[in-house]
């Protein structure tokens, strides 16, 4: 095999999460499960925060991204994770797991910059608040999106190629998906180049939003331990709290998964954090954003209420005919 190259390998067997046939329905029933309100979460955070008039503000942008983003992600790996779990057949083609990679890696790693973006806003609107609008706008923030976009893709596409010339010795992936880790493990040599891409521009591209976001809450923290009034701080926590959140939960599994020596790898761990960052982060970010923050709350509830009013109160309801006889 080691003299094979890797136009040899045409197609890639996805283990997926557990080799037990008997816990092939309880991982699907659960990880659909959790799919299914990710995206319905997600969704409706999205609807919110374009259609209340009360959250156009730059901030509400950038969660309605983050929660586009999350969609995104989730539907790049789930679904066909779900068709393999009750299938025999857990193939996938060569050209069609190269492009899963890259997608993955770019939709992966813009979660990071939004949430850089995000830590600056925040920055901004306590550390500066008097200039905030005129700092922070929409504008802003759709050129940091679109900026940020670019970056990522052109990193996917290099991470993307280098694998492409990468000699393989096998076609089973341990994993769900078609990730970075497990396809460097099929390499019939070691990936040197990868693995130096990974611990430099990897680290740049990846780690640099977290660090930029650790800069801006240190200065937040220095501004909140000067405020003498009991309510700013409250405000300035609870506004936060909810980023902070996210945050760790992304950034905890992604050093976790990619940020260390080859070595070190173990791939039936890696694919069980995979599932972490891939389904529940999604899954708890638009519940995270929702329980913890007022503003979303109302704006849900102005959502729910008319469209209650508008499918019970329209010509010809039940509700509308009772409320007129009452009337």
């Amino acid at each position: 095999m080691a003299t094979k190259n890797r136009t040899e390998v045409t197609e890639f067997v996805l283990l997926g999460l557990s080799s037990r046939p008997e816990m092939q329905p309880v991982i699907f029933g659960i990880v659909l499960a959790m799919y299914l309100v990710a995206v319905m979460g997600n969704a409706l955070l999205v609807t919110v925060a374009c259609s209340d008039p009360k959250l156009q503000t730059p901030m509400y942008f950038l969660l309605s991204q983050l929660s586009f983003i999350d969609i995104f992600l989730t539907t790049i790996t789930v679904p066909q994770m779900l068709v393999h779990t009750l299938s025999v057949n857990r193939t996938i083609s060569y050209n069609c797991c190269m492009t899963q990679l890259f997608f993955f890696m770019a939709v992966g790693s813009m979660e990071g910059h939004l949430l850089a973006a995000m830590a600056y806003d925040r920055y901004v609107a306590i550390c500066d608040p008097l200039r905030y609008s005129v700092i922070v706008s929409h504008r802003l923030c759709l050129r940091i999106t679109l900026t940020s976009w670019v970056i990522v893709s052109l990193n996917s596409l290099l991470y993307s190629v280098l694998v492409t010339h990468l000699t393989f010795c096998g076609n089973q992936v341990t994993h769900f998906f078609c990730d970075i880790t497990p396809l460097l493990q099929l390499s019939c040599t070691r990936p040197v180049a990868n693995e130096m891409l990974i611990f430099t521009e990897g680290v740049a591209v990846v780690v640099s939003p977290f660090f930029f976001i650790l800069g801006s809450y240190a200065h937040i923290g220095i501004a909140i331990a000067r405020m003498r009034s009991v309510v700013a701080l409250r405000k300035a926590l609870s506004t936060c709290s909810s980023h902070i959140l996210v945050v760790l939960l992304l950034y905890g599994s992604v050093i976790r998964m990619y940020l260390r020596p080859s070595s070190s790898y173990d791939l039936d761990q890696d694919r069980q954090v995979a599932i972490f960052y891939t389904v529940v982060t999604p899954m708890l970010n638009p519940l995270i954003y929702s329980l913890r923050n007022q503003e979303v709350q109302g704006a849900l509830q102005r959502l729910f209420r008319k469209h209650w009013v508008s499918r019970n109160f329209q010509p010809g309801s039940q509700a509308n005919r009772e409320w007129q006889h009452i009337s």
